[in-house]
């Protein structure tokens, strides 16, 4: 067979094999990159040897550096500004103090665990500090935590992706330099950010126009909108290359956060085709990998190599997470789960391989091997462990935010929304008509458009799966309908409904539903207004500094204890103020005794309400 016959049936092999891991990981909801990770170490040298950098030639790392850039591009499209205000602290601390220490942290362990000489312990470092959106997408993609903390990882892997091949490569000018000094370091660093920068903005504007002119004229105009964002990626990448190496990464990044967060048209259909495409190139550079990847330098690092592995993992990711994370809305566990979640992927695979050739070309073939070694042991380490352990982590830690679907986004809706998202919650919003569900959007939340009277909806926003379904429309017939879809079709157990004429009260509460009147709501606040002025206004700032939880009793070491014994246990601004046992509310003094299964009520400052929780519910 020719090779140009057998390099397209090698591509067509590994995109078959990726389709289909994909499918196994949405089948068992574990994150994709198990599957490919795994497929490409039996396909690769140390496996059957089909896929290997020699049948690739050429090609590869061509093909390699055009997937990443679209992928970059494309996680960074999927960055709303509007999602990101409410971490955008956090954000900056992640990617330059985080940064730095993962840098440094790095450095000084590849250093003294390997006995490397300073140069190569930072350009490791440099390597190590990419997470990227081609291994947290496809975790979160399976772990749906609050969209908080998805954004700031999302936001994270993106720009991580682009400070590491920076990073990676002055860092290499670095170790073959005679005389190298830290001045040079930073102007070619600064230098390389700039390109890129300058490079997608302007890709972005050109791109923008260019959709816009499309949407003017005559033809298939979404279609055409779609293969313009694709080139743009392209353009912008290989523009930004072609004036400084490594600069490529930067400009792919900030034209699809440009792009994302102008105003263009078609918008959404331009992400779900690049979100095809993404996933299929995103199935391929992970398989292969396996053509890069050597047993033999992995098992050269001997004992030092798990000692990086323990310690970016275990102490240098951890601390660079509480470190960003001080002062922010997370919680505790949420933070846990972050210090947890920073697999390394594609670009310190791809960079690292790159490297080692020089390194070896220019008389330096063992800094070479402990180069490719440790970058690739810390990648399947990070991805096998990170990545197949997440969903059970984020169970343990319970980080999982209860599913709300709410029918209608208008005032009532969106106010909901708000409220729901402030208790660590992701509710979606299902609305028809479309200027609403844009002005939703444009308040940060999350919004299906479509019709909440109809199965398909409901079935689209996964309503089966769903704890709690709130239908919150004007019309009583649309919420009744809705309502009755969801418990008969997907058997939804808890629905509560905004009845808006009093007298339709009846037909919900017939259906099993919990009705709200606004009637009755505004004579029981105007009530509480009155009689407890101060109780309603903290009620109404629930959220922002006071909270209200119910948590079941599961963790044995609550069950048989006295209420006078757990309060002592509890923050000082956090207090136990209701007990329900069978269904009958109990004000418990200090000789009740806990039982399992009982729900306490707790209130007080939200971080101490978050930190009382873990008294009382067992992980898991």
């Amino acid at each position: 067979m020719a090779r140009v016959e057998l390099l397209v049936a090698l591509v067509a092999l590994v995109f078959t094999i990726g389709i289909f891991a994909q499918v196994l990981a949405d089948r068992y909801r574990i994150p994709s990159i198990i599957f490919l990770i795994v497929a490409g170490i039996v396909l690769g040298p140390e496996g059957l040897g089909i896929v290997t950098r020699e049948a690739f030639g050429v090609a590869l790392p061509v093909i390699v550096d055009l997937s990443v850039a679209l992928i970059v591009f494309e996680g960074a499209f999927h960055l709303r500004y509007e999602d990101l205000k409410a971490t955008r602290s956090t954000r900056l601390r992640l990617i330059t103090v985080g940064a730095l220490i993962a840098l440094v942290g790095t450095a000084i362990t590849v250093r003294f665990a390997l006995g490397t000489p300073w140069d190569l312990a930072f350009l490791i470092g440099s390597l190590l500090v990419a997470t990227g959106p081609t291994v947290i997408d496809p975790i979160l993609d399976v772990v749906a935590v609050r969209d908080s903390v998805a954004n700031a990882l999302s936001f994270e892997g993106v720009v991580n992706d682009v400070t590491a091949a920076i990073l990676a490569y002055v860092s290499f000018e670095v170790v073959l330099a005679e005389q190298p000094t830290r001045i040079a370091f930073l102007e070619e660093f600064a230098a390389r950010l700039a390109i890129g920068i300058v490079v997608g903005a302007l890709v972005a504007v050109v791109l923008r126009s260019l959709i816009r002119a499309v949407d003017r004229a005559a033809g298939n105009a979404a279609q055409n909108a779609r293969l313009l964002a694709l080139a743009g990626a392209f353009v912008a990448y290989a523009g930004a290359t072609l004036l400084a190496e490594e600069a490529g990464i930067a400009a792919a990044a900030t034209a699809g956060l440009a792009l994302g967060n102008l105003d263009v048209p078609y918008k959404e259909t331009i992400s779900e085709f690049k979100g095809d495409v993404t996933t299929l190139l995103l199935s391929f550079v992970f398989i292969a990998l396996a053509a890069l990847l050597s047993f033999d330098d992995i098992a050269a690092l001997g004992v030092g190599g798990l000692v990086v592995v323990a310690a970016v993992m275990f102490v240098i990711r951890p601390l660079l997470v509480f470190v960003s994370t001080r002062g922010h809305q997370f919680s505790r566990d949420e933070r846990l789960f972050m210090s947890f979640v920073g697999p390394r992927g594609i670009i310190p695979a791809s960079v690292a391989t790159l490297f080692a050739v020089e390194l070896t070309d220019a008389g330096l073939p063992e800094q070479a091997t402990t180069l490719v070694g440790t970058v690739f042991l810390v990648i399947l380490a990070t991805v096998v462990l990170e990545g197949g352990l997440a969903p059970y982590i984020a169970s343990a830690l319970d980080v999982v935010p209860m599913q709300i679907v709410i029918v209608g986004g208008g005032t009532v809706g969106r106010g909901l929304a708000e409220r729901f998202d402030a208790h660590g919650e992701n509710p979606v919003l299902i609305e028809s008509d479309a200027d609403i569900a844009r002005r939703a959007r444009d308040d940060g939340h999350t919004v299906h458009v479509g019709d909440g009277t109809v199965a398909e909806t409901l079935r689209d926003v996964g309503v089966a799966d769903a704890k709690l379904l709130v239908v919150a429309t004007g019309d009583d017939d649309a919420n009744l309908l809705a309502a009755q879809l969801a418990r008969s079709t997907f058997d939804v157990d808890h629905i509560i409904a905004r009845v808006n004429e009093p007298e339709n009260t009846d037909a919900f509460e017939d259906l099993g539903v919990r009705a709200i009147s606004p009637t009755e709501s505004a004579i029981w606040a105007i009530d509480n207004l009155v009689e407890r002025p101060a109780l309603l206004k903290w009620t109404v700032e629930l959220g922002q500094s006071g909270d209200v939880r119910e948590v079941d009793v599961t963790a044995d070491a609550a069950v048989g204890r006295s209420i006078a014994a757990v309060r002592n246990d509890l923050p000082s601004e956090c207090l136990l103020a209701l007990v329900n046992r069978d269904g009958t509310n109990h004000y418990p003094g200090d000789d009740f005794d806990l039982e399992r299964g009982d729900t306490v009520t707790l209130l007080g400052r939200t971080e101490a309400v978050d930190d009382a929780r873990t008294l009382f519910a067992r992980a898991g």
